[in-house]
């Protein structure tokens, strides 16, 4: 098959049902207008409220009915219909079951707040339009409040573990010298407005607010228990996949890909010195200086030089990098909650892609060897160079397939793909930094077999233990897979038993595109061309698996 995107197409009827559904969306859902850094978005939250989730369940199902019922021109509109599909089907189906999320990654407590972390600060304007979304979030807040409510009427409430790390978060954000307050000492003294202070002040208190709603009525009746159970897993898993599993397949396939993983350690450690255990060539590793950063000033600049390196060479002779996808900024991230992310450049690209890093709080000693793969991770190859492409391709991709469908295994699956796929080209050879690789694939591969076997409460591996996993059991099986500071530790842990589902994404994501890719090799023999292969896949935008299988495999985009 061949997926030749054309420089330009005229809009399909499809396209132009996306693109009126993608503006309805917007204004529903203002967040997601800043996020793409398009003008007239800078201060509104989205209406939280049982009424607007009403609101925008009701826009996705016109857009459904709209561009299912059109006739597709060519296969761009079959792969559009098909993403299209997944996506909104599911969409609507999560609204129908009632749950409103509560975790401490991606709920609404963190994404009202992390909108401003992409808000411009040069100008006054700027300025007044945080000053201005500071403003709205009592509101927002006030509006959610009434969906966890009515959630809450029918049973379901998160539990009990995730509502008090969301109170400690809150309480975080709106101490003295906390998020908001910091907010404000960081404008420039001409910017520092009545206004700002007053917006900020009116954010505390409405986080306050939250707060005592969350430890007054929803914590007394939140359950104990952490599992999602397998009903409201396989959902979960969809929306992080696009695609349903075989629940039992897949935790005993996650199970051997640990063991073969930690097999391959055991081969390195070795190899980095004769007889050494996995623990003892780590610690070689960790002991050489030439390793070692100090402060998150030298990790910026470290993962800056590291990015900027990748973006020069693979631009050479692996990837068609554009001119505006070829600037990835390095960040370290406002708030200490851990973890690494990437967030996407503006439509325009006037805002680059950017690489986060959220730095617990206390660590200072960062090891190279144990990162390297990270940033090829979250830059290039991996999610910048696969978001940023489908931002670029306005021409020929419609506003829905560019900005709005995201799906985890897809563009999880990918950047882990890219992790082995540096190992492939060499930049890898270094046996701390493979080191490295491996302990990134075996963490993701411990993820898959903790997050299904603890939620469906599945036996435990006879090489792990015995009985049925619980999340304290689990907690011991992470800390002998995750090689990671106590804090990162404790964050992954609770963002597995809060956010169902998004771990495995990584691993069983990479596990397709590397079943793709072989297919394809196969089919196409001699004329294979991996650098091809690329290319026409990260055309496609971010798609479920299903819709990346169907588009790799059974229909010629061209």
């Amino acid at each position: 098959m061949t997926i030749e995107m054309p420089i330009t197409r005229t809009p399909s009827a499809i396209d132009e049902s996306c693109e009126k559904f993608f503006q309805e969306f917007l204004k529903l859902s203002p967040e997601t207008g800043a996020s793409l850094g398009i003008p007239g978005y800078e201060e509104g939250y989205e209406d939280r409220s049982p009424e607007g989730r009403q609101k925008l369940r009701d826009l996705m199902q016109r857009a459904l009915d709209d561009i299912m019922a059109a006739t597709p021109v060519d296969d761009i509109d079959k792969v559009t219909q098909h993403s299209v599909n997944e996506r909104l089907s599911l969409w609507i189906e999560n609204i129908d079951s009632g749950w409103t999320d509560l975790n401490n990654i991606a709920s609404t407590p963190q994404n009202v707040r992390a909108i401003l972390d992409l808000m411009p600060t040069a100008t006054a304007e700027d300025w007044d339009h945080i000053a201005g979304r500071l403003a709205n979030i009592p509101k927002a807040l006030t509006q959610a409040t009434a969906s966890y409510k009515k959630s809450a009427s029918e049973g379901k409430v998160a539990a009990r573990r995730q509502v008090d790390i969301v109170l400690g978060q809150i309480a975080d954000y709106t101490k003295d010298v906390g998020f908001f307050d910091s907010l404000v000492e960081r404008a420039p003294a001409i910017f520092s407005t009545v206004r700002l202070k007053e917006s900020a002040a009116a954010a505390k208190a409405g986080y306050d607010e939250f707060a005592t709603f969350l430890r007054e009525e929803l914590l007394p009746i939140a359950p104990e228990k952490d599992a999602f159970g397998r009903e409201r897993y396989l959902l979960a898993s969809r929306e992080f996949l696009g695609t349903t599993i075989d629940i039992d397949e897949t935790y005993e396939w996650g199970i051997a890909e640990l063991d073969r993983i930690i097999a391959e350690q055991e081969r390195v450690a070795n190899a980095i010195k004769p007889g050494a255990t996995i623990a003892e060539a780590k610690a070689l590793l960790n002991e050489d200086s030439t390793r070692v950063l100090h402060g998150t000033d030298a990790l910026k600049a470290w993962m800056q030089e590291k990015s900027d390196a990748a973006v020069a060479e693979l631009g050479e002779n692996h990837f068609d990098i554009p001119e505006p996808v070829r600037k990835l900024e390095c960040m370290i991230a406002p708030t200490q909650e851990g973890g690494i992310y990437y967030t996407g450049p503006s439509d325009d690209f006037s805002r680059p892609g950017q690489m986060w890093w959220s730095v617990p709080a206390g660590e200072e000693k960062f090891l190279t060897w144990s990162e390297t793969s990270t940033v090829y991770h979250e830059g290039v190859p991996g999610h910048h160079l696969q978001v940023a492409t489908a931002v670029y391709l306005k021409d020929t991709l419609n506003s829905v397939r560019r900005n709005l469908i995201w799906v985890s295994g897809h563009g999880e699956g990918w950047a882990l793909y890219a992790e082995r796929l540096m190992q492939e080209l060499g930049y890898l050879d270094d046996l701390g930094d493979y080191m490295g690789m491996l302990d990134a694939q075996r963490m993701r591969a411990a993820r898959v077999v903790f997050d299904i076997g603890v939620h469906c409460e599945l036996e435990i591996p006879e090489q792990w233990g015995s009985g049925t996993w619980t999340p304290e059991l689990g907690y011991e099986f992470l800390k002998k897979n995750l090689d990671t500071s106590p804090g990162q530790l404790d964050f992954e842990f609770n963002r597995y038993l809060g956010w169902a589902g998004q771990a495995p994404a990584y691993k069983l994501g990479e596990r397709l595109w590397n079943e793709l890719r072989e297919e394809v090799k196969q089919r196409e023999g001699d004329a294979f061309d991996l650098k091809k292969f690329h290319k026409d896949a990260l055309a496609l935008g971010s798609v479920g698996l299903d819709t990346l299988k169907y588009a790799l495999t059974e229909v010629t985009v061209a």
